[in-house]
């Protein structure tokens, strides 16, 4: 089978790598991929959402399968898309219809969704333009930090987690009425903040059955310590220490079972990955946020940990036979360490010639922000390249990572040395 995976950053690297191994695969191909992409699939320079342009690579290399990585073009009804065109509908696609996708594409259609199911989660509420004086209010009744999120996306940029209660009806006036996410943050959603250790739980489904994939805890901030400006993700760790058996099990009947059942009960078409962002308060878990796909950087660790043919996994989530398989996990913990620009998450240049990842040996190395020019690989995004490694725990694993990171070389590379520092 042909198969076609949408997006360009380590997750498509990394779903392209696995992928790339199962017999199964023809030929494979990733739009618009990367430099790391280059070397094991054929890139075409087309744009997530440029439905048509895909519609006409899909048909002419005869593709029957798509994966679709980034959230935009599921929130933007590409599986949609593909239903209702008569060349299309036969063609397998990996990801949620568009009503599905709208537990990412809205914090507060989220939020009711898990009201409505009885899914824990922080108490809330919704305002606009018109309710600022409401959601002025709002925040007077509620104990700091301030949590705000845009409704939309705003490429993870739209969460502001604030002290000061003045500075939060401030940035409360600028999401709602300056605009200061664009159309995503005209809703704002604010939560009451929940105290604890975040991690994420991954379930692919079939829109009947699912199986819940390894769980992964990622580092959002730029500096040391959880400092700074949120960013993509600076690194992963897979499994997380502190999810066990007790935590998991109740993990599985008050959210993952839920969260399948609900989608069923609302009648929302789900084939594809269900991104679960918890937090553990105490003992129990708490969901933060949905997305419709897999998460970078945890993809770089969840999948390499996965030993099943992905083709497999993927051709039963579209025949709706997916409880038919038993999901084999590696024993060995993944950790993988971000590399990226200087300046990153606000400016920061490209084109920054890379060298020494090709000497990496005993890692796994995931292109991100890469660019092929001139027969260099260059940095082309803020976020530039994984480096992910096994281990018998995670110490030992990033141990290998760090180590690696230190063959790599571009101008004012930058990465966060103490992963894993919190656990």
């Amino acid at each position: 089978m042909n198969i076609l995976i949408l997006g360009s950053g380590g997750r498509e690297h990394t779903l392209a790598w696995k992928l790339s191994q199962s017999p199964k695969l023809g030929k494979l191909f990733v739009a618009p991929g990367n430099a790391g992409t280059a070397t094991i699939a054929n890139n075409i320079l087309i744009g997530v959402n440029e439905f048509e342009k895909i519609k006409e690579t899909v048909l002419q290399e005869d593709i029957g399968m798509v994966v679709v990585g980034p959230e935009d073009p599921l929130v933007n009804g590409v599986h949609d898309f593909f239903l209702t065109d008569s060349a299309l509908g036969h063609i397998a696609v990996i990801g949620p219809q568009k009503a599905a996708a709208r537990l990412e594409g809205s914090k507060e259609f989220a939020k009711e969704f898990m009201k409505r199911h009885n899914i824990p989660t922080a108490a809330y509420k919704s305002f606009t333009s018109d309710t600022l004086e409401e959601g002025y209010a709002f925040l007077e009744g509620l104990h700091p930090p301030f949590v705000l999120k845009a409704d939309g996306l705003a490429a993870g940029k739209g969460v502001l987690i604030l002290d000061d209660l003045e500075e939060a009806k401030t940035e409360l006036r600028t999401m709602l009425v300056d605009a200061k996410f664009g159309n995503a943050s005209a809703t704002v959603v604010i939560e009451e903040f929940l105290a604890g250790i975040e991690l994420s739980v991954f379930v692919l489904t079939d829109g009947e059955g699912y199986k819940v994939l390894p769980t992964a805890k990622d580092y959002k901030r730029i500096g040391e310590g959880d400092t700074g400006l949120n960013t993509g993700g600076m690194g992963a760790i897979s499994p997380v220490p502190f999810a066990d058996t007790v935590f998991m099990d109740k993990v599985h009947e008050r959210i993952v079972k839920p969260t399948v059942e609900g989608l069923k009960i609302d009648n929302l078409p789900y084939k594809g990955f269900i991104f679960i962002g918890l937090i553990k308060v105490d003992d129990d878990p708490f969901v933060i946020e949905y997305n419709v796909r897999m998460g970078d950087p945890e993809t770089e660790v969840v999948v390499p940990r996965i030993k099943n043919d992905l083709v497999e996994l993927f051709e039963a989530v579209a025949q709706g036979t997916l409880e038919d398989i038993d999901l084999e996990i590696e024993r060995a913990a993944a950790t993988t360490v971000m590399l990226v620009s200087g300046g990153y998450p606000e400016a920061y240049e490209k084109g920054k010639h890379i060298t020494g990842y090709e000497h990496i040996k005993d890692s796994l190395v995931f292109h991100a922000g890469t660019q092929n020019k001139g027969g260099h690989v260059v940095t082309s995004g803020g976020r530039v390249m994984a480096i992910t490694s096994f281990g018998i725990d995670f110490k030992e694993a990033l141990k290998k990572s760090y180590g690696n990171v230190k063959k790599v070389h571009f101008d004012n590379m930058n990465y966060r040395k103490d992963i894993g520092f919190d656990l």
